[in-house]
């Protein structure tokens, strides 16, 4: 591909339009693009996590990849400078969720920031029973968003790095691989969350004829409509697990009710958590994108339809081998896609892997490898707007907060880079614009 002429954020400088001085989105030619504050055709190609105060060893303070750094560059701010250097010299141009925003204007090229997770339900759940038993129903949650809102994001109001906020990380919608995770029956068993679960009687309520059909449903024996109002329900009939995906029980009418229940209540407190969330970052920072709760894979379907009519981007977590399926799942809402983690892991780099997701190849070199793949099959879909690779730097051996203890990083623990993954990371982002727009025949 022939040198092109970008603007100063790294977009294509090839649309004749006002600019707006920030980013926003659009559809040209039947693909989407961030178009940066320059107006240029813009990818969001990011890494997760670039921060001096890396991973701590887990159950103490040691910080390891800030002990090398301290003893490399000699200050935070001078490794600022490198780091943003080292970016652009490998073609990225945004700094992906928990990076340190003064590392967007510290090199001599500009960098995106979509380092901001609001934390808008886990914030509000601290000391009310977590998600989902925060009950977001309650008017008091709007009033809770808009000021956490106002804390967070106001003071970057008119930064034009800030590519956008997101609302939280990985909520649980449904079954995964934390457990079953069936909002529903969740609310219904608990006490402590009136207003979701007046949300929750009233729809089971619109959905049943009658107390009969919902008894035969969720196997219940109640008398009256009444008897689930008063008591909370007892353990659900039905289960579905993520790693099997075994949905036999489906083929079950009763079964099919129970989950179709399930996936209307999550797709309910979706667009109650969606469109408060929503309302409040634009209140605070109006010149910003919403750019979603940062899904891990594919939530029950009417959650991604109120992704769709309330963020501007849906962002989503994908660590399977190729993303394809996973975005296509997103296809319907007419949104563009932002991948707000993905990553690869190489057996030879020393540590142990044994914890965190993402396919563990044999070498580096494999690891290049699986990289370019994902990548391409991604940009090939024409609703993926960017890709941020999780993470900046390798986790350590003995494990972070939560255990995980994987090559992550395109640079070790001690920063020194993987030669392999920056070079085929280089190649990759220099010709993401044209692989974006040639799958549907336009010229980059």
């Amino acid at each position: 591909m022939s040198e092109l002429e970008r603007t100063r954020w790294g977009g294509l400088a090839d649309r004749k339009a006002d600019a707006t001085g920030f980013f926003r989105v659009e559809q040209i030619d039947g693909r989407w693009w961030f178009v940066d504050p320059d107006c240029g055709r813009f990818l969001s190609k990011g890494v997760v996590s670039v921060q001096f105060d890396h991973d701590n060893v887990q159950g103490t303070d040691r910080r390891p990849y800030r002990e090398a750094c301290t003893r490399k560059y000699g200050s935070r701010q001078a490794w600022r400078r490198a780091a943003a250097d080292r970016l652009a010299s490998w073609g990225f141009n945004t700094l992906g969720a928990w990076s340190e925003p003064e590392i967007a204007s510290a090199g001599p090229v500009p960098l995106a920031s979509a380092a901001g997770v609001v934390y808008l339900a886990t914030a509000y759940g601290e000391n009310r029973g977590g998600w989902p038993l925060c009950d977001i129903f309650d008017p008091e949650f709007e009033q809770f968003a808009r000021a956490h809102a106002r804390e967070v994001c106001a003071p970057q109001r008119d930064n034009p790095h800030v590519l956008g906020w997101f609302t939280d990380n990985e909520l649980p919608w449904g079954p995964d691989w934390r457990g079953e995770n069936e909002l529903l029956p969740t609310i219904l068993r608990a006490t402590t969350a009136p207003f979701s679960r007046r949300a929750a009687l009233a729809l089971l309520n619109s959905r049943y004829d009658s107390v009969d059909q919902f008894n035969a449903a969720w196997q219940c024996t109640l008398s009256s409509w009444d008897d689930l109002v008063a008591a909370p329900l007892q353990p659900p009939p039905f289960s579905r697990n993520f790693f099997a995906n075994d949905r036999a029980q489906e083929h079950d009418p009763a079964a099919r009710d129970y989950f179709a229940d399930c996936d209307a209540f999550a797709g309910l407190l979706a667009e109650r958590y969606l469109s408060v969330s929503a309302a409040a970052i634009r209140a605070a920072a109006p010149y910003h994108l919403v750019l979603g709760g940062r899904f891990a894979y594919l939530p029950p379907r009417d959650v991604v339809a109120a992704a769709g009519r309330f963020c501007d981007v849906i962002s989503i977590n994908c660590y399977d081998p190729l993303p394809d399926a996973v975005i296509e799942g997103y296809a319907s809402t007419g949104r563009p896609c932002l991948i707000s983690e993905y990553s690869f892991r190489g057996d030879d780099a020393g540590l142990p892997n044994t914890h965190g997701a993402g396919p563990r190849m044999p070498t580096q070199r494999e690891r290049a490898a699986g990289f370019t793949r994902y990548t391409t099959a991604a940009l090939r879909h024409p609703t993926l707007i960017g890709y941020h690779w999780f993470v900046h730097a390798d986790q350590p051996a003995q494990g972070r907060w939560d255990g995980e203890n994987s090559n992550y990083g395109i640079v070790t623990i001690d920063d020194e880079i993987y030669p392999e993954l920056t070079q085929a990371m280089t190649a990759l982002n220099a010709d993401a614009e044209r692989i974006h727009a040639d799958a549907t025949g336009v010229q980059a």
